[in-house]
């Protein structure tokens, strides 16, 4: 059984926030950082955590807007888009790669380390490919790549995109499509189509994402 636990993370900047930690049953396979949407460290990212514990991965989840509002966590209506957007713009995503970075440390004594993001944290699991000591980075549906696809990743990266997605037109996922170490997916779906919170949730192409980012994860990771 995986056993999950609150924990601190200590940043390079001396910054302290939260983390969901999820260890495995057993050995783990390698050790997988979890970044979650506008949404914080909710109920979906923390099962995200638990699922991947569960095949055999040492899991932590920083909550990365912990620097603006401590213990924050919302569902997916308006209210709680309108507060996680707005924290967002209080925390940089220089500061927020610091967080993430002090996850991939605790995990490296597993050995290998993978990134797996969403929304939000795609845009970040895309960046800490280029910029932090991982191993592996699965992107699903983050905003942001194409506005940050000069950064070429140093790592394999997956992607998961939705061809209903408004937000994320393909013009961008052309952008990063030219480097030889990405491999992209997109799915008859909208944006967040792999979260069952949301009214855009999309079972099979779930389903269907969460098989080839977990083929992946074990291909490079362990």
């Amino acid at each position: 059984m995986t056993k999950a636990q609150w924990i601190k993370l200590k940043a390079a900047d001396g910054v302290e926030i939260s983390a969901y930690e999820v260890l495995p049953d057993g050995p783990a396979r390698g050790g997988l950082v979890v970044i979650q949407e506008i949404f914080g460290v909710n109920g979906h990212i923390r099962r995200v955590a638990e699922s991947y514990a569960a095949d055999g991965f040492h899991v932590i989840a920083p909550a990365i807007f912990d620097r603006a509002e401590p213990g924050f966590e919302v569902g997916y209506d308006d209210t709680g888009r309108s507060r996680g957007i707005a924290l967002m713009q209080k925390v940089s995503a220089t500061d927020s790669m610091q967080d993430i970075a002090a996850a991939v440390d605790l995990l490296k004594k597993e050995g290998k380390v993978g990134i797996i993001g969403y929304c939000l944290g795609g845009t970040y699991a895309w960046l800490a490919a280029s910029q932090l000591p991982v191993d592996a980075a699965v992107v699903y549906y983050g905003g942001g790549i194409g506005r940050y696809s000069d950064r070429k990743p140093d790592v394999p990266v997956q992607g998961h995109f939705g061809l209903l997605d408004t937000h994320i037109p393909q013009s961008d996922l052309a952008k990063v499509r030219v480097y030889p170490n990405v491999e992209l997916f997109t799915y008859q779906a909208d944006h967040g189509f792999n979260c069952d919170e949301r009214s855009s949730y999309e079972p099979a192409s779930a389903s269907q994402a969460r098989e080839r980012a977990l083929g992946f994860l074990h291909a490079e990771i362990g």
